[in-house]
This record gives structure tokens, C-alpha cells and sequence, in this order.
């Protein structure tokens, strides 16, 4: 599969502060990719250095091999939708939807097929004279959509377009997304701060920090195998204790080795030792490998989110069983849910979003 974008060395200044470092990018063709990461993170800058809105400082931007770094966004075959929909109140959805196509000089013919192509696209088949301020947030974000996909662009570039709506109507309109990319068959560029959101949508997650890439990947990579402390702590939930690697396959984790399955970080080397909540079982004190005491009990509605205190460390276990706070436990560890990572060489890869 051949590369459709390339970011090569692209940095970016906003008064003297740097928001890109540097960062290097390929966006394959067909892909739905992810840019993830707190506020701040660059990610959105990126999305604009690719749909034109604004120029790097260094770098350049490549579309099908060719540099298009100084073309303006109306001469890039892609198309963007903002987290602001930018709708125009005083025309109706159908004329919204044609805005783009009616500046490019297209019949009127050649419009109204367009219009009900992509009002179906969107399940909002003949809305097309409705007043776009009738239409709910989340249709809006359909007309949104509908407006961009009708100039046949080969990539969408999306700017957190869910991050207004209800729960409910967001997990409706990540489906939908899904579905329009695969039957248009082109390439997506979605950018949001919303881990589930990344890793239920996604092809491919970038995840991003300070301006720099941490890690690239499918979603079961990057949650179950992060390269780094910042990506495993911003990528659900976890556990992530100082650890020493003792040598191949074992670990010195709060007092004591126990088995995992990493290899080649050498031997007595400091390490960052991960364990997702849902990977520790919670079993009677005799049988752990480590013995505490149950501090909290939350129910989240499919799983108990329960705080116990062990070795020294508040573990936080994710368990569809309840237990009783106070109640003595132990911590049982299978050594393939143990994840080794090496410590972060800068500051850069340190930084763990409040998000």
C-alpha cells in the first residue's frame, strides 16, 4: 500500500513556542489514521499543515509524491470538517452541500445527484430543503460531513467533528464514520484526545506529545504493547511501577522477581514495568504474589474499578466481581500481561496529560 501523505522533518512555532519537533509522517492509502494525544500535543496543527490552513516553518508536506507545502487549501484534492461545522444558517442543507461544488461550476444536474448521494451516505435522505438551524447537532455533523465528501476529495481530514455530542449519539457517529470511509474506499485523517474513540475507529493511532510522535501503530499495538510510560498512561488505564529487569524474562518489581516474558533489555537495567487493571486477578492472600488490603470499591456500570493497597502500591484492578472494601487479597500476576518498557530518555516522553 502506497503512501498518499508524507510529513518529511515538518516543525511548526506558534511565539516562540514549538508545537511540531521535527515530526516525520506517512499516511498510507485507504487508512483511516488517528491523531490522539492531550491539548497541546500538536495534533491539530498537524491536520492543518495538511489541509493548508497553515504553513510549517520547516518541512514539507507531500500529496501522491508531489510537495504541495505552499498550495492553498482549495487546490488540495482533500477536504476538511472542523469541530465548528461552519454550516452557513441562511441556505438549506442542499445548499450547503453544494457550496463547493457550485463555486467549482458544476451543472445543476450534475449537483442534485450529488446532493442525494450524499444525503443517503449520511442517512438523511430528504432533508435536502430543510433550514440547517432545524437540524440537530448531530445532523448537522452529517451535513458536515456530506459537504466534504461530495467534492470526491481522496482524504478527509476530521478535527474532533464528535466532541459536542452526547455519548450515545458519539458512539452512533463513530459507527457511521466507519462505514462512509469504507464504502467511499478513501483515506481519513481523524484527529481527537479521545483514546476510545481512537482505538474503536482507527487503522492506524499516532499518538502524539509535545510536539512529538511517541508511537505508531494499530490499536491492539498501542494498547497492548506501548513504547513508553506517557503512551501506556494515556492509552487507558494502567499500572506503571519502577521496576529493574534482573535479566531475560524476570523482573524485580516492589521487593520481589517475578516472571514476565520481555527479553533483551539486558541485565539489573531500571525499567518501567506495566499492567493493565483488567489483566490482575484478585485471589485469596495466600496465593499472590503480592498480599494488601482493599481501599476502594467503585462500580462503573459493566466493570468495579477497586483500589487495593500492596507491596507498597495503590494497584488499580478492573474486575466484573465486586468486593468488599477493607476485605484482605492477593494480586496475582501471569507473566505474559506483564509489559517491560524501557525509562524515558527526555522529558518529552516523561509527560503524562491531566486528561
Amino acid at each position: 500500500m502506497s503512501n498518499i501523505l508524507e510529513l518529511q522533518h515538518v516543525s511548526k512555532k506558534f511565539d516562540n513556542d514549538l508545537v511540531l519537533d521535527d515530526l516525520c509522517l506517512e499516511v498510507k492509502e485507504n487508512t483511516f489514521m488517528t491523531l490522539l494525544g492531550p491539548s497541546g500535543c500538536g495534533k491539530t496543527t498537524t491536520l492543518r499543515i495538511i489541509g493548508g490552513f497553515t504553513t510549517p516553518d520547516q518541512g514539507r508536506v507531500l500529496f501522491e509524491g508531489k510537495d504541495i507545502t505552499n498550495l492553498p487549501p482549495n487546490k488540495r484534492q482533500l477536504n476538511t470538517v472542523f469541530q465548528k461545522y461552519a454550516l452557513f444558517p441562511h441556505m438549506t442543507v442542499g445548499e450547503n452541500i453544494a457550496f463547493g461544488l457550485k463555486i467549482s461550476g458544476k451543472s445543476d444536474e450534475y449537483i442534485r445527484d450529488k446532493i442525494k448521494y450524499a444525503l443517503k451516505l449520511v442517512n438523511l435522505d430528504g432533508y435536502e430543503h430543510a433550514r440547517v438551524t432545524q437540524m440537530s447537532g448531530g445532523q448537522q455533523q452529517r451535513i458536515a460531513i456530506a459537504r466534504a465528501i461530495v467534492n470526491e476529495p481522496k482524504v478527509l481530514l476530521l478535527d474532533e467533528p464528535l466532541s459536542a455530542l452526547d455519548l450515545k449519539l458519539r458512539q452512533n457517529m463513530q459507527r457511521e464514520l466507519v462505514k462512509i470511509k469504507r464504502e467511499l474506499g478513501i483515506t481519513f485523517v481523524f484527529v481527537t484526545h479521545d483514546q476510545e474513540e481512537a482505538l474503536s475507529m482507527s487503522d492506524t493511532v499516532v499518538v502524539m506529545n509535545q510536539g512529538w510522535i511517541q508511537q505508531i501503530g494499530t490499536p491492539e499495538n498501542v494498547y497492548n504493547e506501548p513504547e513508553n510510560a506517557f503512551v501506556a498512561d494515556f492509552i487507558g488505564d494502567s499500572n506503571i511501577i519502577d521496576g529493574i529487569m534482573v535479566r531475560d524474562k524476570l523482573v524485580h518489581l516492589l521487593g520481589k522477581d517475578i516472571p514476565c516474558i520481555n527479553t533483551g533489555f539486558g541485565e539489573n537495567v531500571p525499567v518501567d514495568v506495566q499492567i493493565r487493571p483488567e489483566d490482575i486477578q484478585i485471589c485469596a492472600p495466600e496465593e499472590g504474589q503480592f498480599t494488601g488490603r482493599i481501599k476502594q470499591v467503585v462500580f462503573k456500570g459493566t466493570v468495579y474499578d477497586i483500589t487495593i493497597e500492596a507491596g507498597g502500591f495503590e494497584w488499580l484492578v478492573q474486575t466484573i466481581t465486586g468486593h468488599e472494601q477493607g476485605k484482605e487479597v492477593g494480586i496475582k500476576l501471569a507473566a505474559s500481561n506483564i509489559q517491560i518498557m524501557a525509562k524515558p530518555e527526555s522529558e518529552d516522553e516523561e509527560a503524562v496529560s491531566d486528561e
